[in-house]
């Protein structure tokens, strides 16, 4: 377990998206994020501003890193902050891909002062390779047009609105912020691609038959670099609904400006054709649509214009609610 409550370390990070694990947490359990460490020019998640010495004084527990990694290795401010993290009293919680335990300074101070680095994306579990084989429960996948366009805020207000309406569910957790807010789950992007499919199987095992398991996507079926682990997560959770995530306004992949953003009715279909390989059931319950970049009257224009061309509830599950995409799922 992660002690809470949290500083949320941003570095220097001005672009939202970069920062979505600080962003996450802030949003789904404010109860546990005590305020925000920033260097000039981050985003701002509307936490107190904290210096280390300050949030200990306060009761921070862990010390959480809160945006991407820039470049291969941690830059040697990342390392002083942390190390002072620690000395302070403070464990310290990553979600990237370079484990903080691999850092011999980083790992020295905590054996040290008797601090934990948690390194959120190593398992120590051992999957085994995917099968296929049906099994009872529902299941629903958040299938994006791209990465961090709302595949995790859509999984976790969908299981939100389940729970709240007496039903059966389960959020689970693939992704390194995911874990984080849930406690549970692992991330599936740091799992020997083999396995991958029999790891989500795994996570999201037979079930009652009307339980509920809502499935934190990843990546995307278009993604040049990163469709790999969608495809295993779709094998692999062996959905019976999947929600298409899409950004109004969004017109190519984040950090791939050679690559255009997924079109919805592509998406849908492609995801059909290859989720009936495990799933001969599969569709598509809804689209959960980021409307961001938009005033409110533009947004509910755009959500009627997609509802209309597609035939199915649209909404903004941050902005507005999804009981129109649950109505669906339970009708």
């Amino acid at each position: 377990m992660i002690a809470a409550p949290y500083l949320l370390y941003l570095d220097a990070t001005p672009v939202p998206e970069m920062a979505k694990t600080a962003i996450g947490l802030a949003h789904w359990r404010p109860e546990r994020c005590l305020g925000q460490l920033r260097e000039t020019g981050a985003v701002d998640l509307g936490l107190p501003d904290l210096t280390i010495a300050e949030a200990a004084a306060r009761g921070a527990r862990t010390l959480v890193i809160g945006t991407a990694l820039p470049g291969g290795g941690l830059p040697p401010h990342w390392i002083a902050r942390f190390k002072a993290a620690m000395e302070a009293g403070l464990d310290v919680a990553s979600g990237l891909h370079m484990p903080l335990s691999a850092v011999p300074e980083l790992k020295a101070t905590a054996t040290r002062t008797g601090r934990t680095l948690h390194d959120v994306r190593l398992t120590r579990h051992n999957f085994p390779i995917g099968h296929g084989t049906p099994r009872p429960g529902h299941r629903l996948l958040t299938m994006g047009t791209d990465c961090a366009i709302g595949k995790k805020y859509t999984a976790l207000a969908i299981h939100r609105e389940l729970t709240a309406r007496g039903v059966d569910a389960t959020f689970r957790a693939t992704g390194q912020t995911g874990v984080l807010i849930d406690g549970h789950g692992f991330a599936v992007d740091a799992i020997v691609c083999d396995f991958l499919a029999g790891a989500v199987e795994t996570l999201s095992p037979a079930a009652a038959p009307d339980h509920w398991d809502i499935i934190e996507g990843q990546g995307s079926l278009y993604h040049p670099a990163y469709a790999g682990v969608t495809l295993g997560l779709l094998h692999g959770s062996q959905p019976d609904h999947f929600v298409v995530c899409h950004e109004a306004g969004r017109s190519h992949l984040l950090g791939f400006a050679d690559h255009r953003v997924g079109d919805i009715a592509e998406l849908i279909d492609l995801t059909v054709t290859l989720g009936r390989i495990v799933n001969p059931h599969i569709r598509c319950s809804g689209i959960s649509l980021n409307t961001a970049r938009l005033d409110e009257k533009a947004a509910r224009a755009e959500m009627d214009r997609l509802s209309a061309c597609h035939n199915l509830p649209v909404s903004d599950p941050v902005r507005f609610d999804v009981k129109a995409i649950v109505d669906r799922l339970l009708a």
